[in-house]
């Protein structure tokens, strides 16, 4: 009797830290997805063209690109930014805030 458990021993004792370990580390990490600037109000731009999108938002704060082919560009605002393909608005993104 001894001897079979002397044998499951180690196997034993690997499966309780197994258990221990997954015990120990184990926590609930809750990310809140949609919350980063939920007050934050994004207007719908896709499908249109450069000058729509200004004369709805006005001038850009900064404008990065074009960049590729085809040609992407990025228009920053205070709390978003805009993507085009050459003339026409892809996305809209919210900034991140930390």
């Amino acid at each position: 009797m001894f001897s079979s458990l002397r044998k499951q021993l180690p196997a034993l004792a690997g499966a309780a830290c197994l258990a221990l370990s997954a015990a120990t580390f184990a926590e609930t990490l809750e990310v809140p997805v949609g919350a980063q600037g939920s007050d934050t109000y994004v207007e719908r731009v896709r499908g249109l063209k450069k000058h729509e999108v200004t004369a709805r938002l006005g001038e850009p704060l900064n404008i990065m690109g074009p960049v590729g082919e085809p040609a992407i560009t990025r228009w920053e605002y205070a709390d978003f930014y805009v993507y085009f393909e050459r003339d026409v608005a892809l996305h809209t993104v919210k900034k991140h805030r930390g």
